[in-house]
């Protein structure tokens, strides 16, 4: 009688092991689910090239890169190029040239982007500018602004400015030697070229250091002196 119970024992032991392994299995992978919904809404931020990507999709280019073509009739919009002189932005100690240990830290422009809209006689263009700021040994300070010129240029012998602009961007190195920066310029607009002028235009960018300058306050009036009263006759 006992060795029977013993054995019955044991069937049932058996019997259950399969079905706690059923229930292992299907634990682990609620949990994994767990895991994989909660990894998901973690995920990290999009990075500032991600954000640049989607805004612009394929329409970006590495400087010294050629721009894409055109789509059939899609709207002409001029290419972008860097102005001569105006490719780096290096700042200095006070009083100091902006070179060797008396860096303080240095901007540059690494990729950029454009797309126009038509509206009436009237073409908004967006620029976009993707760039990247490098700690020099000088020291530099958390918090940098960069200034950044945009302008319309009719191209030819004799250039004309068709609209200009300038803009800023503040870039934090307070915890690293080196960080990208992006700027996205959406309200350049200017008139319609006429005929084939539109084939000549470009769209000038570069660092505009003199920005940054505090404009010079208006001298007060000058107060006019009383006029001497007449001796009695």
């Amino acid at each position: 009688m006992r060795n029977r119970l013993m054995m019955q024992k044991m069937g049932a032991d058996r019997a259950a092991r399969p079905r706690a392994a059923l229930a292992l299995t299907v634990a682990g992978a609620l949990l994994s689910g767990c895991g994989s919904m909660s990894g998901a809404s973690s995920s990290p931020s999009p990075s500032i090239g991600d954000r640049f990507s989607q805004l612009f999709g394929s329409k970006s280019q590495a400087v010294g890169e050629k721009a894409p073509a055109a789509v059939d009739n899609e709207l002409s919009c001029p290419p972008v190029s860097i102005r001569a002189g105006a490719s780096t932005f290096a700042v200095g100690l006070p009083g100091k040239q902006a070179v060797g240990n008396d860096l303080r830290y240095q901007a540059t422009i690494t990729r950029t982007a454009r797309d126009c809209t038509q509206n009436g006689d009237q073409i908004t263009a967006r620029i976009g500018i993707l760039g990247r700021v490098i700690a020099g040994p000088a020291g530099n300070p958390p918090t940098v602004e960069i200034p950044i010129r945009v302008a319309v240029v009719q191209g030819g012998v004799q250039e004309k400015t068709i609209a200009t602009k300038v803009y800023r961007t503040t870039v934090s190195l307070a915890d690293a030697s080196s960080v990208p920066f992006s700027l996205v310029a959406e309200d350049m607009v200017y008139p319609v070229p006429p005929g084939a002028t539109g084939d000549s235009y470009i769209f000038y960018i570069g660092f505009d250091p003199q920005a940054l300058s505090p404009e010079p306050k208006p001298k007060p009036p000058r107060k006019k002196m009383p006029k001497p009263a007449a001796p009695p006759q």
